[in-house]
């Protein structure tokens, strides 16, 4: 970045994005600091140590660039403050497997939607290494995945042998109850949100074994009753149109309730897989033109946000949910004026 560059002030983009990246990679150093500390399998274990070293790298580099602005750098998470290192492992290393898989997914979406919102040559130039990182964090573990036999692929469609043109309405709406099968993009985005689900569901069942405090332990009940709710209906939704769906992962975890990561740790964690969730369903719903799968997802999107409302209360009242970059509130400057 050259002098004339040093000058610029972050945009609102650019300063929100740094700050979340940071909540997400200290959280995310913590829990895969755990994860590497009980792996087994040789194979695996190198994959959670690259993943550790990129969230590493992440909030470091993050600092400096807030540093140099001026910023303060958010206090985020801690070995010290959110992680039992000596607590019992809570899930397999397969778990562990897929659920960098699936984060690695996330980090391609939300490091290509840095870069479009990036101005700053330098930032744009940290996401694109961003991205570069976790293309290469999702080869390998989707690598180690097929040679294992654990990947999950999505259902496959007959081939097409003629170009065809939708004559009829009912491509569109459900006339008398009578449903077009599942067109390529709405099979994907179901398959997906039901195995996202599914990998939640374990997480938050994990999480409510060893929480601590009973409404925080409530909270990921709720969690798990709302999640098996969705992958029901998904799974509903695929078997409609004779297709398989993936099954959950719930012989995965152990019977630990020791205490592995702080409360505080596991509601930020959840709530951000509750962020992601809406954003997927509003993806699915663009691409799903039958209208009872647009209302599917409107429907439990809805639901997903009521229950999303809880977790933030719960967070404040904790004093657990730090608050974001935001605009200055300029009446309530004008009236710390005027008490003067």
């Amino acid at each position: 970045m050259d002098e004339r560059e040093k000058q610029i002030r972050l945009t609102a983009g650019e300063i929100g994005q740094l700050w979340l990246q940071y909540l997400n990679d200290s959280s995310s150093t913590c829990i895969l600091t755990f994860f590497l500390e009980k792996a087994e399998d040789i194979e695996i274990k190198p994959i959670i140590e690259f993943a550790l070293e990129l969230s590493k790298s992440h909030i470091q580099k993050i600092t400096a660039i807030l540093t140099e602005e001026k910023n303060v750098v958010p206090h985020g998470f801690s070995i010290e403050e959110d992680v039992d290192l000596t607590a019992p492992r809570l899930y397999s290393d397969s778990f562990v497997l897929n659920f960098l898989n699936q984060m690695s997914k996330v980090g391609l979406t939300t490091y290509a939607a840095s870069v479009g919102t990036s101005v700053r040559s330098d930032i744009r130039a940290y996401y694109m290494d961003c991205l570069t990182e976790t293309m290469q964090l999702y080869d390998k573990s989707t690598e180690l995945l097929l040679s294992k036999g654990l990947f999950i692929r999505s259902p496959s469609l007959p081939n097409l042998e003629d170009v065809e043109f939708v004559k009829k309405q009912w491509f569109m709406l459900d006339v008398f109850g009578e449903k077009r099968p599942l067109i390529a993009a709405e099979v994907e985005n179901i398959f997906a949100n039901l195995q996202r689900n599914a990998l939640g569901v374990a997480a938050l069942t994990g999480f409510s074994q060893v929480a601590k405090d009973k409404d925080v332990k409530q909270f990921f009940l709720k969690g798990l009753e709302v999640g098996n709710k969705h992958i029901k209906i998904f799974r509903s939704k695929l078997e409609e149109s004779k297709l398989p769906a993936p099954m959950g992962w719930d012989s995965e975890i152990t019977n630990s309730t020791t205490p592995s990561f702080s409360d505080k740790l596991m509601m930020f964690f959840t709530s951000g897989l509750i962020s992601l969730s809406v954003g997927y369903y509003g993806t699915a719903v663009s691409q799903s033109p039958r209208g009872d799968i647009s209302t599917m997802y409107n429907r439990l999107s809805l639901e997903v946000q009521m229950y999303s409302e809880d977790g933030a209360n719960i967070m404040i009242k904790n004093g657990w949910l730090e608050q974001p970059p935001m605009a200055s509130d300029r009446d309530e400057l004008i009236r710390k004026k005027n008490q003067l």
